[in-house]
């Protein structure tokens, strides 16, 4: 029921993480605020499709 989900900065499109979520309890996409290597800070995450 897990579906692997990748992540993406909001700030410089790079997909950094992957991560999994329940498709039955949430059903919109998930953000998260993430470190990013690239931006070398602290920035909001969304998943790509």
């Amino acid at each position: 029921m897990r579906d692997r989900v990748t992540m993406a900065c909001t700030k410089c499109k790079q997909r950094n993480y992957t991560t999994s979520k329940n498709k039955n309890h949430n059903s919109e996409r998930i953000e998260l605020k993430k470190y990013c290597k690239f931006c070398k800070e602290h920035t909001l995450h969304k998943e790509t499709r």
